[in-house]
C-alpha cells in the first residue's frame, strides 16, 4: 500500500537541530525539550485515508533538585480523530531484553508503518526491506507510545545520572513509571484510559509497572496489562534445569515436531494434539520426573514411549537424558537426522552448523533471519519518515544493560530464588477491579512458552474472569507469520475497545 505524507512540518524546540552531534555539556547540562519533532501523515485503511501524527521528542526524568538525570526519546502517534482527549486510550508500548528498544513491536505490529517479513519461516535477506502501511495499527482505537528505556535506543542518563540507576528490576520499574508520569503530565492526558504492553522481558516490567503506577495514592489506575510472549516466571524460562522447566517446554516441543513432520506418527490438527500433550505432561510427565529413579521400570516405559511420541526424539536419547531434554538440547537434536537445527525464539525456522555433532546450536536462525530487516527499516523509517537524524548510534540491543541488570531487591541474598511477577499482577487487578489482562503466546516460541504462561497463571490467585488468553501459530514474535499478525492486531484492538468502554 501506498504511503502518503501531507503536509510535513518540522517543529524544534530549544535545540537547533536533531541531527547536532552532542557535545559534552549537552550531556551535563541538557535542554529542557532538546528534540520534539511533529510530523503529519495518512495511511489508508479499509479503503479509507486515516491522518494520524507522529511525534519524536525528549522527556527528563528529574532528581529532588529539578535537575535533569535521565533523557528518555520516546515516539508517540496521535489519531487526528474528532474525540476528546480524555476519552481516547492510550497505549504504553515496549520490548524487553532486557536491554532491547521498541523496535520489534513499533514496526512489527503496533505501528501504523511495519517491515514485512516473509511469513513461511524464511529468512529476510539482503535489503531493500518493504515497509507498508499498517490497516491493523492500534492507532485505530488508541494512542501509541512506544518507549525506548534508558540506555537504549536514543535514550541514555545525563547530568549526574548513571545507568545503574534504570538498570535493574526494581530500577528500571520505577524509571519507566516515572517517564509515563511525565509523559502524561506533559500530553494532558491524565483522564485517558491506560494500557500497559509489553513483550517477552516486557512481560516482567509490565506486571511491575502495574506495581509502580497503581501504589499509594498518587496512583496511575490502569485499564489493560498486555504481555506479548511475557517472561513471568523465570523458573520456566528455557534453559533452566528444573521439573517445571521440563514440564512446560514440552507442548512446544510436540509443536514443533508436529510442524516439522517429525513425529512418529502425526496427528492431521495442532490443537487437539498439544491439549493431549498438556494433560500428559500434567498427569503423568511431572509426577515422571519428580519420582527420578524411584521410577517404576513399567511406568519409565510408559512414558519414554509417550515422550517419544510426542517430541520425535528417539526413545535411546531420552533414555540417555533422563526423559529431561533442554531447550537447547532438543534445538539441536531434533532435525539432526536432516542437518538442521531449529529456531529459538520462533522454531519454524531453521539453520545449519559447521558441524552435525554438537549438543546445542551456535545461535538462533530467527535471529539471524529478520534482525537485519527490522534494524535497517527501522533507521530508514525514522529518518525519512519521521524527520529525525541520529546524532549518535541508535541502541537497538545493549549488551551493557543485559548484562549489568541487578535483580530485584527482595530476591537479592544468597538463597533467594526465582523471580515471579504474577502476583504483582494477582495485586494489580484485586486493588484495581476495572483493570484486564491479555496475554499472548506462540506455539513455537522456545524460550517463553505457551504452556509456561497458561500454568503460571492457573496456579496464581489471578481473577481469570478478566483474563484473555490466544496463542498463535508462530513464535516469540508471532507478528512475523503474516496470519498471526492479522489475529493478534485484531485481538488487541478488540481488548482495548472492551477495556475502555464507560
Amino acid at each position: 500500500m501506498h504511503h502518503l505524507l501531507l503536509l510535513p512540518f518540522l517543529l524544534l524546540l530549544a535545540a537547533p537541530s536533531f541531527a547536532q552531534d552532542d557535545s559534552e555539556d549537552e550531556v551535563k547540562n541538557p535542554s529542557p525539550q532538546r528534540w520534539s519533532i511533529t510530523e503529519s501523515h495518512q495511511i489508508e485503511i479499509d479503503g479509507q485515508p486515516f491522518a494520524y501524527e507522529s511525534l519524536v521528542e525528549t522527556i527528563h526524568l528529574r532528581d529532588e533538585a529539578d535537575v535533569p538525570t535521565a533523557e528518555f526519546v520516546c515516539y508517540s502517534y496521535f489519531a487526528q480523530k474528532d474525540v476528546a482527549p480524555q476519552q481516547r486510550p492510550v497505549v504504553f508500548a515496549f520490548n524487553g531484553g532486557p536491554g532491547s528498544a521498541s523496535v520489534w513491536l513499533h514496526l512489527g505490529v503496533l505501528g501504523p508503518r511495519v517491515v514485512q517479513v516473509p511469513s513461511d519461516a524464511d529468512a529476510a535477506g539482503a535489503p531493500p526491506y518493504p515497509l507498508v502501511d499498517n490497516p491493523h495499527t492500534l492507532l485505530r482505537v488508541a494512542d501509541l507510545v512506544m518507549i525506548d528505556p534508558i540506555g537504549t535506543g536514543m535514550s541514555r542518563v545525563v547530568g549526574e545520572g548513571v545507568d545503574e540507576d534504570h538498570w535493574g528490576v526494581d530500577e528500571d520499574a520505577q524509571s519507566v513509571a516515572g517517564f509515563i508520569r511525565e509523559w502524561l503530565t506533559r500530553h494532558k492526558r491524565w483522564a485517558s484510559p491506560k494500557y500497559i504492553l509489553g513483550e517477552s522481558y516486557g512481560g516482567i516490567r509490565g506486571p511491575l509497572l502495574v506495581r509502580e503506577l497503581q501504589s499509594g495514592f498518587n496512583a496511575v489506575a490502569l485499564n489493560g496489562l498486555i504481555l506479548i510472549s511475557p517472561a513471568l516466571t523465570m523458573e520456566r524460562v528455557d534453559g533452566q534445569d528444573n521439573d517445571a522447566a521440563y514440564a512446560t517446554a514440552l507442548p512446544t516441543y510436540a509443536a514443533t515436531a508436529w510442524y516439522h513432520k517429525a513425529l512418529p506418527d502425526r496427528p492431521e490438527k495442532l490443537e487437539p494434539f498439544l491439549e493431549e500433550v498438556r494433560q500428559f505432561a500434567q498427569a503423568e510427565y511431572i509426577p515422571a520426573l519428580f519420582a527420578g529413579r524411584d521410577l517404576p521400570a513399567e511406568q519409565r516405559a510408559r512414558v519414554l514411549d509417550k515422550l517419544h511420541r510426542y517430541t520425535g526424539l528417539s526413545k535411546q536419547y531420552l533414555d540417555r537424558a533422563h526423559l529431561k531434554v533442554s531447550t537447547n538440547r532438543f534445538r539441536r537434536e531434533l532435525l539432526r537426522d536432516r542437518g538442521l537445527v531449529v529456531g529459538r525464539l520462533d522454531t519454524r525456522y531453521t539453520g545449519s552448523e559447521f558441524d552435525e555433532v554438537g549438543e546445542v546450536p551456535s545461535g538462533d536462525p530467527f535471529g539471524s533471519g529478520v534482525a537485519g530487516a527490522y534494524v535497517a527499516a527501522f533507521h530508514h523509517y525514522l529518518q525519512t519518515e519521521l524527520g529525525a537524524s541520529l546524532p549518535r548510534p541508535y541502541q537497538v540491543m545493549s549488551g551493557d544493560a543485559g548484562s549489568e541488570w541487578k535483580r530485584p531487591e527482595d530476591l537479592d541474598s544468597a538463597f533467594s530464588g526465582y523471580l515471579d511477577v504474577t502476583p504483582a499482577i494477582a495485586r494489580g487487578m484485586m486493588d484495581n477491579p476495572g483493570l484486564r489482562l491479555f496475554v499472548g503466546n506462540g506455539y513455537y516460541d522456545i524460550a517463553t512458552t505457551f504452556y509456561a504462561a497458561e500454568n503460571n497463571l492457573a496456579r496464581s490467585t489471578v481473577p481469570m474472569d478478566r483474563v484473555t488468553l490466544r496463542n498463535y501459530e508462530a513464535g516469540h514474535m508471532m507478528y512475523a507469520h503474516h496470519p498471526s499478525f492479522a489475529a493478534l492486531a485484531q485481538d488487541l484492538i478488540d481488548f482495548v475497545v472492551a477495556g475502555s468502554r464507560n
